[in-house]
């Protein structure tokens, strides 16, 4: 497959075009000027966008990433030759179909291709699935390491031990897998987990039935004993009724006395409260000075935590010599007079000297024929128009000229900023000038906000404590406050005293004396407690009883349930013998599978060697590749391999890429090549190296070498 043009309308790409031709192409772009894009591009066109992909923490999912910037619908062509033909692939989104809108058609006859759909698209162009084309023909910087992943696996399983991609053992495995799946899929699926549950659930019963016949045994036992705990509580209760009539007399005599020391204590705090102001006009005073000196404090610390003045910012080196607005203004006129430079600067037309020279041709041509005289006119009239063509292209290369002179000019006032950033570098320098003198005008005004704030809250502070201390006058309200306390607690320790006095004298008749010695040293409230406890229990056991009974009934016959578990046992044993023996297969197939995988590790390995050799100038005698595609690599004169952590980053990316293009040989042999930065971190000479790889590998497939620096062109153009 080779593409001759992409269109995208996708991401920061809008209406963008790009051209490739068959063999090598080597694209220099700046960064951000959007090869990744075009990358992703690429990708999206062949294998469509996944919209069930969902944005990450880390990462923006496809459909989001790379919607246009402008709003525009995500659309995009690509014109390609394919099997002998020229053929065009479209792809336009519609409503929250994004990239579903799939069209294949050949490029001149505009007849659709049918085999060719969005979803097998890249699958028939390239011959390989998406995870094999990005692990294979598609190298990008930051995922040079090779990963592996079970398409990749059955690829090269397949292509390079037995050149067959039925995948007749893969099917096999499956089958087997399928069938242990029917006895065991994990914990809860399968037929044997099922016999597992039915079993659980049979002695679960059976568990249940034999605890159940034990609890209803406990809790019998439990009814009788808190029977006689319930007649003894009652028994104790009595006791205390009893006991607490014949004290009744005495307390009330001692709660009359007490009454007469209280009444007496409240008359002498009454008199000495008089004198003193209301207690809410106190604590108004306390609350309001309070108020002030936690105000004073706090514009204390604002004074003491006042930052120091602000540094004058930074005088661009453009502005020099210019205020704030007369560098915008500068920076306005600048750009103006850029953008009409720019606008005046047009590229010299050939047309009219190609054609006078074509006039002269065609009437050489007419010479040959025997049309004398209209060949004779051309020729003057190619002439006249060639010589004025000359003069229209040499005043454009002046007028250039001139104009460059001016933009160079303007460029080393503003040191090599670009041109649109200098209104925005005037803005700012505005912007941080007029900042500042604020910052200043505003750190002045601040202080004297604080001065006179400090200044009115000492003058209310005086008049709250009619010029006396404030400390002084602060303990003196506290005090009369504690008067008033003292006060509001003697009375109501009076009115306790006589509700108490109330309650003694208004008891019952003396209660009946217990039926039989009372033993138990409960308080009242604890006796009530544990009797209303012992009554609730009783209740609560009997229903128990009831309900252990009801779900033994529930459970099934006992003898039946230990049948039927006897049968289960039978069966599940038949299906661990199956299991077994499904297990033993799968492995022994696995293994077998393993040691042919093992035989495309040496082919792969040569290759790789060959081309990192090519790369290092044979610096490297020794690789070894592993199952999962690891790398290890021996220089001349060690004597142990050594992984990839262990090289610098520039010779682990050359061993990574050559890793890259070997496996591209072997699962997309013409299928494009694309690199993305992949040659950033070699030195000139590997980076040579790879180019004369690449340069051989242009001859069988299209490679595409995306780059955001300027050696590989260099370098092309030595070897041209």
């Amino acid at each position: 497959m080779t593409i001759y043009e992409m269109k995208a309308t996708f991401g920061k790409l809008e209406h963008s075009t790009l051209t490739l031709r068959p063999g090598l192409n080597v694209i220099e772009a700046p960064n951000e000027w959007g090869t990744s894009t075009w990358c992703a591009f690429l990708v999206a066109m062949l294998y469509g966008i996944d919209t069930r992909e969902r944005t990450t923490l880390d990462a923006l999912a496809d459909k989001e990433h790379y919607m246009p910037w402008s709003g525009s619908p995500m659309s995009g062509r690509i014109d390609l030759g394919w099997n002998g033909k020229d053929i065009t692939i479209e792809r336009t989104s519609r409503g929250r179909s994004i990239f579903g809108i799939f069209r294949a058609y050949e490029t001149a006859t505009g007849l659709d291709i049918p085999e060719l759909t969005a979803e097998n698209c890249g699958q028939m162009l390239l011959g390989v699935e998406k995870n094999v084309f990005l692990r294979s023909g598609f190298i990008k910087l930051t995922d040079l390491p090779v990963k592996q992943d079970e398409q990749l696996r059955r690829r090269l399983n397949a292509l390079v031990t037995t050149g067959d991609e039925t995948g007749a053992s893969d099917a096999l495995a499956d089958k087997l897998h399928d069938l242990k799946n029917q006895c065991r899929a994990n914990r809860a699926k399968g037929l044997i987990p099922k016999a597992e549950a039915q079993r659980q659930e049979l002695q679960d019963k059976l568990s249940q039935i034999e605890r159940l016949r034990a609890q209803c045994h406990t809790i019998r036992a439990r009814q009788q004993a808190l029977s006689e705990e319930n007649e003894a509580l009652q028994n104790h209760q009595a006791a205390l009724a009893y006991a607490q009539a014949s004290d009744c007399a005495q307390k009330a005599q001692s709660a009359k006395l007490h009454l007469v020391n209280l009444t007496e204590q409240v008359n002498q705090l009454e008199v000495s409260c008089a004198q003193l102001e209301l207690p809410a006009k106190l604590q108004e005073n306390l609350s309001k000075l309070q108020s002030l000196r936690e105000a004073r404090e706090a514009l204390q610390m604002r004074a003491q935590m006042r930052p120091v003045l602000p540094n004058a910012p930074q005088i661009p080196p453009a502005f020099r010599g210019y205020t704030a607005d007369e560098a915008l203004a500068q920076a306005r006129a600048d750009s103006a007079q850029y953008e009409k430079l720019c606008n005046d600067w047009k590229k010299p037309t050939l047309v009219p000297l190609l054609c006078g020279i074509a006039g002269v041709l065609l009437g050489a041509v007419l010479a040959q024929f025997s049309f004398g005289m209209i060949a004779a006119l051309l020729i003057v009239a190619g002439i006249m128009v060639g010589a004025f063509g000359f003069y229209l292209y040499r005043s454009g290369c002046a007028k250039n000229a001139q104009i460059g002179q001016q933009i160079e000019k303007l460029h080393l006032r503003y040191q090599g900023i670009s041109p649109d950033r200098w209104i925005a570098l005037a803005e700012e320098y505005q912007k941080e000038q007029s900042g500042y003198d604020q910052q200043i005008l505003q750190y002045n005004q601040t202080g004297a906000d604080l001065q006179m704030q400090l200044q009115d809250i000492n003058e209310k502070m005086q008049i709250l404590t009619e010029g006396a201390s404030w400390v002084q006058k602060e303990q003196q309200w506290k005090d009369a406050l504690d008067q008033h306390k003292a006060l509001s607690d003697a009375r109501a320790q009076k009115q306790s005293a006589e509700q108490l006095l109330d309650s003694l004298g208004a008891q019952r008749e003396m209660p009946c004396a217990p039926a039989y010695p009372d033993t138990l040293t409960y308080t009242p409230q604890q006796t009530a407690q544990l009797l209303a406890e012992v009554q609730a229990e009783l209740t609560q056991a009997g229903k128990m009883l009831a309900n252990y009974e009801g779900q033994m009934g529930a459970l099934g016959v006992e003898q039946t349930l230990k049948e039927q578990l006897e049968a289960v046992n039978n069966r599940l044993a038949r299906l661990e013998e199956t299991f077994e023996a499904l297990e033993l297969a799968e492995n022994m197939l696995q293994e077998a599978s393993n040691a042919l995988q093992r035989r495309f590790a040496p082919r792969i390995s040569r290759r790789t060697q060959e081309l990192f050799g090519k790369m290092t100038k044979s610096r490297y005698d020794r690789l070894i590749l592993g199952e999962d595609l690891s790398l290890s690599a021996g220089a001349q004169g060690e004597d142990t391999l050594h992984g990839t952590m262990w090289r610098s980053d520039g010779t682990a990316d050359q061993l990574y890429l050559a890793l890259r293009l070997a496996v591209a040989e072997e699962l997309t042999p013409h299928a494009p090549l694309v690199l993305d930065d992949a040659l950033v971190r070699f030195d000139d000479t590997r980076l040579a190296s790879a180019l004369d790889i690449l340069q051989e590998s242009a001859e069988s497939k299209q490679v595409i070498v995306f780059t955001c620096q300027s050696r590989e062109r260099a370098l092309m153009e030595n070897r041209s």
